[in-house]
């Protein structure tokens, strides 16, 4: 299978630092990295050979280690500390940063640039699920994926969760990220992907600035998710067989 048959997600997988020219052209790795990579080009109305070129030039050039590093090979528990660490305090921090900024540019400019009412509230619409969402990982989804971890490491039986088996809030978690990815593909398109008007003032681009960070930050925080810690995290139940509660009989 050459590159350009492969899906976007899998090249990201084997490639860790491939993630650095996806984000240069614009190409979903995450929600929607599931297309290859020659329709995901078609689809921004990339010529193929310039994407493979920057990949390949990639691969072989030298890489700084925080962009390039193997989560894939990491433990769940180290992945998720990350996640929460990185890009979830990310969130925590920027949401309300933007917020600001958004306010004040609406104020400014408002009147005379329709779509920025409309990023402001999809902002909101993106904040609050976010809020919610990532509420719900750190204190339900990844203590217990960290619970099966620690029971295929020390040969326990499957830990029991409020749920029938880790797949069905990892279907919620997946569908949420698809949600707010699409919020945030809808402010990339209302924004002309974060293309300020000529002569706009500082405040102006502190806050398309950010929004475009804010985007590169989420790619990268789902494909971890989607692509490495809820399939990892499904196989490990699967392995470990029925919950301790069904084995007991309790």
């Amino acid at each position: 299978m050459t590159a350009a048959t492969q899906t976007v997600r899998d090249i990201a997988l084997e490639q860790p630092a491939s993630i650095r020219v996806f984000e240069q052209f614009g190409i979903d790795y995450c929600c929607g990295g599931r297309k290859p990579l020659a329709e995901a080009c078609a689809a921004r109305n990339l010529e193929i050979e310039t994407v493979l070129a920057a990949l390949e030039a990639t691969a072989n050039g030298p890489a700084r280690i925080a962009e390039t590093e193997d989560w894939a090979r990491a433990s769940l528990e180290e992945l998720s500390g990350h996640i929460v660490a990185t890009h979830h305090a990310y969130i925590r921090r920027e949401l309300p940063r933007l917020a600001l900024l958004a306010e004040k540019v609406v104020r400014r400019h408002g009147d005379t640039q329709d779509e920025l009412p409309l990023i402001q509230t999809r902002l909101v619409q993106l904040d609050d699920e976010l809020t919610h969402h990532l509420a719900k990982e750190e204190m339900i989804l990844f203590p217990h994926i960290v619970k099966l971890e620690r029971a295929s490491v020390d040969g326990g039986a499957r830990p029991h969760g409020c749920f029938a088996t880790v797949a069905n809030p990892i279907a919620m978690m997946t569908a949420e990220h698809d949600a707010a990815g699409s919020l945030m593909a809808e402010i990339g398109q209302l924004s002309h992907q974060f293309t300020t008007p000529v002569g706009a003032c500082p405040t102006y681009h502190a806050f398309y600035d950010g929004l475009k960070e804010f985007e590169h930050d989420l790619r990268r925080h789902i494909h971890l998710e989607n692509n490495i810690l809820f399939p990892r995290a499904i196989a490990l139940e699967q392995e470990a067989g029925a919950p301790a509660e069904a084995v007991t009989g309790s």
